[in-house]
């Protein structure tokens, strides 16, 4: 049973890794909305885990780092055994530990679930580190979509959206894991564009709340490590490779690689670092890619 439930139809889930900077704000923001939270620790080094069970939530520590995909997978499944949503509307808020909600957003989360309960899953209005507004207007996995330049667009109310960012979702648990939650074989990127590909295939549109409000600290999910931008790249390139075969797409991992590797050895000229370490893990993602590796076997969870 998870302790402080205060609403018997939404459970906050949290995926940790080495998140004890950003998770304080997150799960305070919760708790003064009477949101209960199962946070899924994925082998944080630091005290993310502990810091959570201070703050009252449920904490399921595992034994390695299983990606956000699947860690969500199992905070879902662990809160749709929760006996509190029994009977209710079984809704799950899906959300980053850097990314604060406004006082009031859940309510307006869960409001807009029931005007609209055809809805596969919501989504509040982001709101980025420098005030602008996020709202994803194009996605590798949607090539039917108008807007591929990605000029801005900005709604100015709920409407259906084409995709939602995966920093914050309001789903249903036993519909989404009815088609499969998310895609296990991603470790990192995409797994949320895949999601809302799915949701939107099982015939449930997906919802932009405007009146719910999201603060997002873009990038502070982690505390920075050595190795983190090449690793980080190279799932990137990886997870494109991978969703462009499974949706039947044109795959540009071949240009990919050769892109990056050039970009790598300009980089080695000037001996910038930075630079050097994102183009060769996006070469060396694409080139695993191509040559059949999985990103789980990577990770040491084939």
């Amino acid at each position: 049973m998870l302790s402080g439930v205060k609403t018997a139809d939404i459970i906050a889930i949290v995926v940790t890794h080495d998140s004890a900077a950003a998770l304080p704000p997150c799960l305070a923001a919760l708790a003064r909305q009477g949101v209960a939270a199962i946070v899924v620790d994925n082998a944080s080094r630091d005290d993310s885990a502990s810091i959570a069970e201070r703050a009252g939530a449920r904490v399921i520590r595992n034994a390695r780092n299983e990606g956000y995909g699947r860690a969500m997978n199992i905070g879902m499944r662990a809160a749709a055994s929760v006996p509190a949503l029994a009977g209710s509307a079984g809704l799950c808020l899906l959300l980053n530990p850097d990314l604060v909600l406004d006082p009031g957003s859940v309510a307006a989360l869960e409001q807009a679930a029931l005007r609209y309960p055809r809805s596969g899953l919501l989504a509040p209005r982001l709101i980025e580190p420098d005030g602008r507004l996020f709202y994803q207007a194009r996605s590798l996995l949607a090539p039917y979509l108008r807007n591929q330049a990605g000029a801005p667009c900005s709604p100015e109310g709920d409407c259906c959206a084409p995709f939602l960012s995966g920093a914050c979702l309001v789903g249903d648990c036993g519909f989404l894991l009815s088609i499969g939650g998310f895609d296990e074989t991603i470790f990192l990127f995409y797994e949320d564009d895949d999601l809302c590909r799915r949701v939107i295939e099982a015939g449930r549109p997906l919802l932009h709340v405007h009146g719910a409000v999201a603060r997002h600290a873009r990038g502070a999910s982690s505390a920075k490590a050595p190795g983190r931008i090449f690793r980080s790249r190279w799932h990137m390139a990886w997870s494109e490779g991978y969703v462009a075969r499974k949706y039947r797409l044109p795959e540009d991992s071949w240009r990919t690689l050769a892109v990056n590797a050039v970009k790598f050895c300009a980089a080695t000229l000037t001996f910038n670092r930075d630079r050097m370490e994102r183009y060769a893990g996006s070469a060396a993602g694409a080139y695993s890619w191509l040559r059949g590796r999985s990103a789980l076997a990577r990770e040491g969870l084939a």
